[in-house]
């Protein structure tokens, strides 16, 4: 019997860390699994996601720029998926996919448990509106932050995803023009895709009064495309700064364990990962 097919979909994806987490995993659980990666424009996704399906696929990741289109790929939804919009990760069933989302998971997994970060009582800014924003922002929620400040450089892109949020008392749609007004805040999160470019090091058009040295800083991405990002927040005064390799580790884990009924144990691989690719400008 042939072991059973899961890939990473995305556009570009040879970067993708997300074949080498999961072998690991399948090693740590005994388990058997074929994980590769799938190289999507945006205008192939439902035909390369059926063509997976009907060559025995059985799970997916999805990561940019197709958060949103696997949304509508789905015949049912979990209730996380339901809750934020957008689709990380996809499971075979009966005549269709199921789909998830995991990156609120892995994120709060990853400052709670590794960061040791409480966040409860938290004024957070996130910065975007997009696929990785709307998986992340519930989560966020339901730590018990006390308030939220959406920006992005898209006015109803901000507003669409507070509205879906449905949660007026803390949830705040800002605009750029605003944020001089806006800090400071306990944690900023970038969950944009700013450094993903050529320019990866690219200033942050960002008003320092937003932090303080107990301002903690987090970038959804790892390596080189969080160092813009990070290095803006050094520069304004912040101490403590993450980038997302942690919760990539972490929403794997969810993924794994959607698919194959058990969480792997993550400290291992992600300090593997780590020790190659170094610590956010020696700081996390």
């Amino acid at each position: 019997m042939s072991a059973a097919r899961y890939a990473v979909i995305g556009h570009p994806v040879a970067h993708s860390l997300s074949p080498r987490i999961h072998q690991a995993f399948a090693r740590q659980a005994g388990i058997e699994l074929e994980y590769g990666s799938i190289d999507c424009p945006p205008e192939q996704l439902a035909d390369q996601v059926a063509k997976f399906a009907g060559t025995g696929g059985r799970g997916l990741n999805v990561t940019l720029p197709h958060k949103r289109a696997a949304y509508g790929l789905c015949s049912e939804l979990g209730p996380t998926a339901k809750r934020c919009g957008v689709v990380n990760t996809l499971a075979r069933i009966d005549g269709g996919w199921r789909g998830h989302n995991t990156d609120g998971s892995g994120l709060v997994r990853d400052l709670t448990e590794r960061r040791r970060q409480d966040l409860r009582g938290r004024k957070v800014l996130l910065i975007g509106a997009g696929g990785a924003a709307h998986g992340v922002a519930p989560a966020l929620l339901d730590a018990g932050i006390s308030a939220l400040f959406i920006v992005n450089r898209t006015d109803a892109r901000t507003d669409a995803l507070a509205d879906l949020l449905a949660d007026p008392a803390r949830v705040h749609p800002r605009y750029y023009a605003d944020m001089d007004d806006l800090g400071p805040f306990d944690l900023i999160i970038n969950a944009t895709s700013i450094g993903h470019g050529d320019g990866g090091g690219e200033p942050v058009p960002l008003p320092g009064s937003m932090l303080t040295p107990r301002t903690d800083v987090v970038d959804l991405s790892y390596g080189r495309a969080a160092v813009g990002f990070l290095a803006w927040a050094r520069a304004a005064g912040a101490d403590r700064l993450f980038d997302g390799l942690g919760m990539l580790v972490e929403q794997a884990a969810d993924s794994f364990r959607i698919w194959h009924g058990k969480r792997p144990y993550t400290d291992e691989v992600y300090g593997e990962l780590r020790r190659e690719f170094g610590s956010p400008l020696a700081s996390a």
